[in-house]
């Protein structure tokens, strides 16, 4: 399904309303005070997004979804509550982080297929710090949020790790490899809301 226009991704008020829920989510999980999330009404629409946590600028956990297929709300609830506690990388999210732990959400646009003669081409075509990416070989799939460039700034490098995210060797390719990109608009708890650029 693809990401509703009316969900106005660059809306800061959106963003409040979406870092509230995915605190509240996992501070009711560790029993901790909440407080209410703002109502907006983008919340109730499809949506799809993930949920990344941060600790001292590092990852603490990081899940979400590629298409939307729920409400806003709750695929942020989910994705926050994933992230905190079902994330196989760590450990589950104890309270007493919960004071240092950050909330980022990612908001997803709808996936737009590449068409690419070669890895090259592809590589040629691929927008450093833009592009999310879904990669699919047979039942083997990756993505990174286009916020992995940041670690990972050159497209072969970024590709390749794409690559054996998916389980495949690095230095794989195949003509059956399909590459589907995406943006975001995303949120941090930092007192600042950005955006990324939309997809065309």
């Amino acid at each position: 399904m693809a990401q509703p226009d009316h969900l106005t991704p660059g809306d800061k008020e959106l963003g409040r309303a979406l870092l509230s829920v995915a605190r509240q989510a996992i501070a009711e999980r560790l029993g901790a005070a909440t407080t209410a999330p703002p109502a907006h009404t983008a919340l109730a629409a499809p949506g799809a997004c993930f949920v990344t946590l941060t600790q001292h600028g590092e990852l603490r956990g990081c899940v979400g979804s590629l298409e939307a297929r729920r409400s806003l709300i709750a695929d942020v609830r989910e994705h926050a509550l994933g992230a905190a506690f079902r994330d196989s990388r760590f450990a589950p999210l104890t309270v007493g982080e919960l004071p240092i732990t950050r909330v980022e959400v990612s908001l997803l646009t709808s996936q737009a297929a590449l068409t690419f003669e070669n890895e090259a081409d592809l590589l040629a075509q691929l927008r450093p710090g833009v592009d999310g990416l879904v990669l699919r070989y047979g039942e083997q799939s990756s993505t990174f949020l286009p916020q992995v460039w940041e670690t990972l700034s050159e497209p072969r490098d970024f590709l390749a790790q794409l690559k054996r995210k998916a389980g495949l060797p690095a230095n794989f390719w195949h003509p059956d490899i399909h590459v589907a990109r995406y943006t975001v608009t995303k949120w941090k708890e930092s007192g600042k809301e950005s955006a990324e650029a939309e997809a065309p």
